[in-house]
This record gives structure tokens, C-alpha cells and sequence, in this order.
């Protein structure tokens, strides 16, 4: 089996969702502008340098949608998807997408599912492995993580566990991995063909070091 992976943010979007959706949940009065900004852009800032606690980023940037709940936050997302993901969906990205025609297509993000999940459908992609958020008993989010967080070597585990529940091991499958973040490094050292897509400095680097091939999708 061959097994195409796609990184989400700044991979097959030319933005990053996650920290795009706290800016729109700010935009739209749910928190303070210059409080939840100074926060956002703290975390992002620790994400981007490699040191960002996933559980926390993951309590601070669902709290406003958990305490809207389910109802408004859907409909709040529904136009987040139309004036600020839609328009950064672009031909290119959906072209790579369709180039693994005949491989199972799989997008492997650090960013919750809430968030990424109306993202992969808009790509045309079903097999999303995202953050996924521990629910009450009424099935709306807490703040927590479930589980393994897709995030840096969590993405390793992730992938192996969406392996091993349809009978597959590691060695069985050639993996073609995209992503632009040296976060990402476990992963694509554990790919078959690493891409490292509109990579960031410090993967540009590695990347040009190792010979892997490197694809600057938006440009």
C-alpha cells in the first residue's frame, strides 16, 4: 500500500488554521482582542521554535468555542470556513492532492479536529488524523486532549496506530510525507520519500543537507 501524508497548515493551506481561527474567534467578539492576541501569537511563536506545550495551546485555543458550545460554534466555523479557509484553498495544493490518485491520502495535523476535520472535507480528503479533544457526557469538548496528540513524534504513533487498526505495519506501506515544519522531523525521517513543502528555515536547511526533495507549493 502506498500511503500519501499530507501536513496541514502551511502545507496544503498557505496559513495556519488554528492560530487563523483564534484571530476569526477574536474578530467576532469571543475574547479580548489584546489579551487572546499577546496569548496566540506567544504560543505560536513557541510552536514555530519547536518547544510549544501541545495541552496547553490545546485548554487556551478551544476555550472560547467549548463556551459557546456546539450550536454557535458550528455556525461560527461554517463562516470561518467560507471567509477565511475557503479563499486559501488553492489549485495547487488541490493538485498535488489528486497527483496520489490510487494511494490512500491521509492529512496528519497538529491542529485539533474540530477545527481541521470541515478542512479535509473541503480538500476532498476523508482520512484526517488530528488532535483529537476528549468530550463530556453530552458530547461537546472539555479543553483536553484524547488520547496521543498527532503533534512531532505523536504523529509517528498516530500514523502506526491508524496502521495497526486495519492490520498494517510500518514496513508493509511506502509513505510519501509533505510538510513544511521542522516539528515534523520524526515523520519524515520515518517516510519513504520525505517532501519538505514550503519548508520553514530550519527544515529548508535539513532538507538541502539530506538531498530530500523540496516542493514551494505557493510560489
Amino acid at each position: 500500500m502506498k500511503l500519501a501524508l499530507f501536513d496541514l497548515d502551511h502545507t496544503l493551506l498557505p496559513i495556519d488554521s488554528d492560530y487563523s481561527w483564534g484571530v476569526y474567534t477574536t474578530d467576532i467578539g469571543w475574547t479580548d482582542n489584546d489579551h487572546f492576541r499577546h496569548r496566540n501569537d506567544e504560543f505560536y511563536a513557541h510552536y514555530q521554535a519547536g518547544t510549544l506545550d501541545i495541552h496547553d495551546y490545546v485548554r487556551f485555543s478551544t476555550e472560547a468555542t467549548r463556551l459557546r458550545g456546539p450550536q454557535v460554534a458550528a455556525q461560527a466555523h461554517a463562516d470561518f470556513m467560507a471567509t477565511r479557509v475557503g479563499p486559501n484553498i488553492t489549485p495547487q495544493a488541490l493538485d498535488l492532492i489528486r497527483s496520489h490518485q490510487g494511494e490512500q491520502v491521509i492529512i496528519v495535523t497538529a491542529t485539533n479536529e474540530f477545527i481541521t476535520r470541515p478542512i479535509a472535507s473541503a480538500l476532498g480528503v476523508s482520512e484526517l488524523i488530528a488532535v483529537e479533544l476528549e468530550r463530556d457526557a453530552s458530547g461537546w469538548i472539555t479543553g483536553d486532549i484524547k488520547g496521543t496528540p498527532s503533534f512531532r513524534e505523536g504523529k509517528v504513533s498516530r500514523v502506526k496506530q491508524w496502521l495497526a487498526e486495519r492490520d498494517l505495519a510500518w514496513d508493509e506501506v511506502e509513505v510519501t510525507f509533505y510538510s513544511d515544519s521542522i516539528n515534523d522531523l520524526a515523520l519524515l525521517e520515518k517516510a519513504t520519500h520525505p517532501v519538505a513543502t514550503n519548508p520553514d528555515p530550519g527544515l529548508r536547511t535539513l532538507a538541502t543537507e539530506r538531498g530530500w526533495r523540496i516542493l514551494d507549493l505557493f510560489t
